[in-house]
């Protein structure tokens, strides 16, 4: 089978294709997955480029969508034919985190899903929404999870909420739909212009060029009339905090996502007091927050939003379009 992996150091010209191993039959408690989706993150940028350092020959991808095709002894959560996309913390299957590292992550600490198939444990996988292409569910294990997390479960978002999203990446596109479905009210936030008429397509209530305007938070609490927005879905880090923290309502909530801007940096700590707005980081979710997530869009008919495929051999090209800032919601390989 066709796979693809990362030789160290790393850096987007040692990513290569190879003749896998089958991975065989599974065993008791395990399934095999015939993989035909990944998509991409920002996590998993970092591991290819080599910011994030990993063992040789790994195999990278933390989102994985495809078919189960056996079963191993004691498995009756699903069978053959059942569709299905991976966890991104496989062993935390609900409560509390229990980590705070990447290392039990599929294509980071542990191989990935960029691979033609796989044999996992099943509590490894949930089943995907009704009606999803195999490269809409792949958006879920991360980018999706993560937004819903942010919101429903850390969040209690409800509706008349105001939310602030950041960008037009993944999970800020899946926060912004989110929030629409939910009753809630949106300021999107992008350096294009072009962005943010496609944010207002989707729903965003009141968009702001941040490039054109510095004082963005300042203006997303102005348009709330000086109350502050409930939820801010914080993908920048230490550049973009204080604007966060601006726009927050007094008691809000900040959920922080990202590190875009840098991994440390000034916070206006006085500012953050005296709003008694709740800072909360966050690393995508749990095998429970994501059986929610499932049944939550089976419910409410969200579709994710994918700006362009790519092949599995086409890998680095897809990773280079992600680097280039040009893409709108998530970028997937199909395979």
């Amino acid at each position: 089978m066709k796979g693809i992996v990362l030789h160290a150091p790393g850096g987007l010209d040692r990513l290569e294709q190879i003749d896998m191993p089958d991975p065989g039959t599974p065993a008791a408690g395990e399934i095999r997955v015939r993989l035909h989706a990944s998509s991409l993150n920002y996590h998993d940028y970092g591991v290819v480029s080599g910011r994030m350092p990993t063992a040789d020959r790994r195999i990278p991808m933390s989102d994985g969508a495809g078919v189960v095709e056996a079963v191993g002894d004691g498995v009756t959560e699903f069978a053959p034919g059942d569709r299905v996309v991976s966890c991104f913390f496989p062993g935390w299957l609900e409560g509390p985190p229990p980590m705070a590292d990447f290392s039990t992550v599929p294509g980071d600490g542990v191989d990935g899903y960029a691979r033609e198939a796989v044999v996992r444990p099943a509590a490894w996988f949930t089943r995907a929404p009704n009606g999803f292409s195999h490269a809409e569910a792949a958006t879920l294990t991360t980018a999706g999870l993560t937004a819903w997390r942010a919101l429903v479960v850390n969040g209690g978002l409800k509706a008349g909420d105001v939310v602030l999203v950041l960008g037009t990446g993944g999970v800020s596109i899946f926060a912004l739909q989110l929030a629409k479905a939910m009753g809630a009210t949106v300021i999107a936030t992008s350096s294009s212009d072009e962005k943010l008429e496609r944010a207002r397509a989707l729903g965003a209530d009141h968009t702001i060029n941040y490039r054109q305007h510095e004082d963005w938070g300042a203006r997303a609490r102005d348009w709330t009339g000086e109350r502050g927005v409930d939820h801010v879905i914080e993908v920048g880090g230490p550049g973009t905090l204080g604007q966060s923290i601006a726009a927050v309502r007094i008691g809000g909530h900040i959920s922080l996502i990202g590190v875009l801007t840098g991994r440390a940096g000034e916070v206006p700590t006085a500012l953050l007091m005296a709003k008694q707005a709740r800072l909360q980081g966050l690393i995508v979710g749990n095998r429970r927050h994501q059986m929610d997530f499932v049944r939550a869009i089976d419910a409410i008919g969200l579709k994710p939003v994918i700006d362009r495929s790519f092949g599995l051999e086409e890998i680095a090209d897809a990773f280079r379009y992600e680097e280039s800032g040009a893409h709108f919601g998530k970028i997937c390989l199909e395979f």
